[in-house]
């Protein structure tokens, strides 16, 4: 799929896709501009787990970013912006991201939710030297496989979701049970869990594993209720934790174990419903009802996308895809190398994200935020579903520099 915008931000993604087909924008291209047109390839996931939370969503916040900056800092550029659903799939993503490459002569990737197709895209990425804007991802893309010069890891990582879950509630001498996916995030983060816990005095009792995505949760659940666990954490995200909520709802799990998420977002929580999920804990990276600025982007996103309020990862996609554009147009380069040292350079001013720095290793580091789901009573609106709790900063949630396995740091303290 593919789309060019002009400055005006569109009314509707349909309008905007409608549009696709004319290439619009003030002015010549910078002659630094790779055959004058700034091209950004959005793989992400359309029809499966993580639609909900990426998908269409995504290609909106893209979207938004362009023609935020085609008005500001890009005016006089021309932008191309392509997406694919990947299917959860690393050979159709990686099918999909060479063909761009080679043929529609992409400068850089966005989005690329889950796991496996992130590790995979990376690989890709340096090879064809494009830029990579991952969302999310696994800890590993900005630590011991960081590749700088061409990738950056934004709203999360594996071990950021996992520190900021712990240091939300994990107490010492606490007992911690895992309901997790069987794929490279849920492992991942189930195994940093242990860790994490182990260092404050806490323990791991058991763990209960399922494939992604999974609909019957209830053997998962049974274990979780019968293990002795102050703690029961779903390692998991999107459809599987909403199952794993809804069933242990069924089971009335909550009235005596405190429930925990690794990795929900605002429309598992809206599907299940507040009186399902009703005291669950976990943490988030972003919410649309934080302050000013976070109320000010999602409404912009809501005007055009009306299923509901960003997600963590549209967010990301915004915040990251904007900031490339800005390095973009402030290095006049599309450059891969160029662009992400520029980004490097810039700082980083959003609606989204508080207190941002880049580190070296491409990992975006700012405040995380730890909530509870309210009580029906509590809510004022169909899309407050959460109470905060805590403001995580960033240096306590993503992996310390001292701690990191990136080269770039290696060669620093040579």
């Amino acid at each position: 799929m593919k789309h060019r915008f002009n400055g005006v931000l569109s009314r509707s993604l349909v309008k905007s896709i409608a549009a696709s087909a004319l290439l619009l924008g003030a002015g010549g291209a910078q002659a630094e501009i790779s055959d004058g047109v700034v091209r950004i390839g959005l793989l992400t996931d359309l029809s499966g787990a993580f639609s909900q939370f990426s998908g269409q969503g995504s290609i909106v916040a893209a979207q938004m970013a362009i023609d935020e900056c085609l008005a500001k800092e890009c005016k006089g550029l021309k932008i191309e912006l392509l997406s694919a659903d990947h299917q959860n799939k690393t050979d159709i993503a990686l099918a999909k991201a060479r063909e761009w490459a080679d043929v529609n002569k992409v400068d850089a990737y966005a989005d690329m939710v889950n796991s496996a197709v992130a590790l995979a895209m990376q690989n890709l990425a340096v090879q064809k030297k494009k830029a990579a804007l991952f969302a999310g991802g696994p800890v590993r893309i900005s630590n011991e496989d960081c590749q700088p010069e061409y990738v950056v890891q934004w709203m999360w990582d594996t071990y950021s979701q996992t520190a900021a879950a712990i240091k939300g509630i994990a107490q010492p001498k606490q007992r911690w049970y895992f309901i997790t996916v069987d794929y490279a995030y849920g492992n991942a983060a189930a195994a940093e869990a242990r860790k994490q816990l182990e260092a404050i005095g806490a323990q791991t009792v058991g763990e209960s594993k399922h494939p992604l995505n999974s609909s019957d949760m209830s053997s998962q659940v049974i274990a979780a209720q019968q293990a002795n666990a102050d703690v029961v954490a779903y390692v998991n995200s999107g459809a599987d934790s909403a199952n794993a909520i809804k069933t242990a709802s069924q089971f009335k799990l909550g009235a005596k174990k405190m429930q925990a998420a690794f990795f929900p977002t605002v429309y598992e929580i809206k599907g299940i419903g507040l009186e399902q999920a009703k005291g669950l804990r976990f943490p988030e990276s972003f919410y649309w009802d934080i302050d000013d600025g976070t109320r000010r982007f999602s409404k912009r996103f809501m005007d055009i996308y009306k299923k509901g309020p960003p997600s963590l990862t549209h967010a990301g996609v915004y915040s990251s895809v904007l900031h490339y554009l800005k390095a973009v147009a402030a290095s006049k380069s599309d450059d891969a190398q160029v662009a992400i040292r520029t980004m490097h350079q810039l700082p980083i001013q959003d609606d989204v994200v508080r207190n941002p720095k880049l580190r070296p290793d491409g990992r975006m580091v700012h405040d995380y935020y730890y909530f509870r789901v309210k009580n029906p009573e509590e809510s004022k609106g169909p899309w407050d579903l959460y109470a905060l709790e805590k403001t995580l900063p960033g240096d306590e949630v993503f992996l310390p520099v001292s701690n990191s396995q990136c080269r770039v740091f290696k060669s620093a303290s040579k």
